[in-house]
């Protein structure tokens, strides 16, 4: 649905985007993960046809941004980090005003806005002043405006961002609800947790350049780093270390005394993990849970673009 292909824009001698290439399919949430500056709102713009790339295209549902922005503008929805509202506006008074920019009949309005309203939450405030909205609902509201044409694909940037923790489920449920509407959604963020609850794939971009994509396990199965185990026990805690430091991938064993837990690092792999589980079971360890810490999406970005960082 949405194809980047060797996308860069320069502003004076510096690079926003450096030859940046993305995939993304029909019908599914993409989280585009970067830091401040990293380059997302600028490839955001250019898929929105805001901004014109110094180099490369980009194509949604097969049409050139570069080439077809008309056509490109009516497919997609885009929804800006930050976006200003009409002083003395009710709810349903703005989502009018846009929907006759979009050459939506009269009639047909009157049934879609109240349906919009419903979509995000916003039925009780069809009839509120827009500056007098909350920040969560000023956020609802740009979406249901985003959606007024009923596009295929929605472009948003940072829509969490600002949002208090019911807010930002708010918005979480409302993405879950438009992507079982089929839409091909992008969002990009830098709360790293959220993308991984509500996103199908993630793409890690830094500097710039995409510096991985996938689903959060896949990219996780890329890190080559150690893993953190802690295992507890019901009794002979010095047993089951002298059993972990005949393992040549066990490392860095620690004892929480009084708890019987005991934390290491493991450099073998899944398979080899599997094995050492079974060995202690065998051996009679009283072993009760065997657990690997998870990464988080935080833990897995700052480890990727810090080895993107060395290359």
């Amino acid at each position: 649905m949405i194809e980047i292909q060797n996308l860069t824009k320069k502003f004076g001698d510096f690079k926003a985007l450096d030859g940046l290439n993305m995939t993304v399919g029909e019908g599914i949430v993409f989280g585009f993960v970067g830091a401040n500056g990293a380059g997302k709102t600028t490839a955001f713009s250019i898929l929105a046809t805001l901004l014109a790339p110094t180099s490369g295209d980009a194509f949604i549902d097969g049409k050139s941004v570069v080439k077809e922005p008309q056509e490109v503008r009516r497919i997609i929805g885009y929804m800006p980090d930050f976006f200003g509202v009409y002083d003395q506006l009710k709810t349903d008074e703005y989502l009018d005003f846009y929907g006759a920019c979009y050459g939506i009949p009269e009639r047909e309005r009157k049934v879609l806005i109240p349906q919009l309203l419903e979509l995000v939450n916003l039925s009780d405030k069809r009839y509120e002043y827009v500056d007098l909205l909350s920040r969560g609902m000023k956020q609802r509201l740009c979406l249901a405006r985003c959606l007024i044409h009923d596009p295929k694909v929605l472009i948003l940037d940072e829509p969490a961002s600002g949002l208090d923790p019911r807010a930002r489920v708010e918005m979480r449920e409302i993405i879950k609800h438009l992507k079982a509407m089929g839409k091909t959604i992008l969002i990009s963020s830098h709360i790293l947790p959220e993308l991984a609850e509500m996103c199908d794939e993630i793409g890690v971009i830094d500097k710039g350049k995409l510096i991985t994509q996938g689903n959060v396990e896949a990219i996780q199965a890329q890190l080559q780093g150690n893993r953190h185990i802690t295992v507890k026990v019901l009794n002979e805690v010095e047993k089951t270390v002298k059993f972990l430091e005949e393992d040549p991938f066990v490392s860095s064993i620690e004892v929480m005394e009084g708890h019987g837990e005991i934390t290491f690092i493991y450099k073998g792999s899944k398979e080899e993990q599997m094995q050492l589980l079974r060995k202690a079971i065998t051996a009679g360890l009283s072993i009760y849970a065997f657990m690997e810490e998870e990464k988080d999406l935080e833990d897995v970005y700052m480890a990727i673009t810090k080895g993107a960082d060395t290359k």
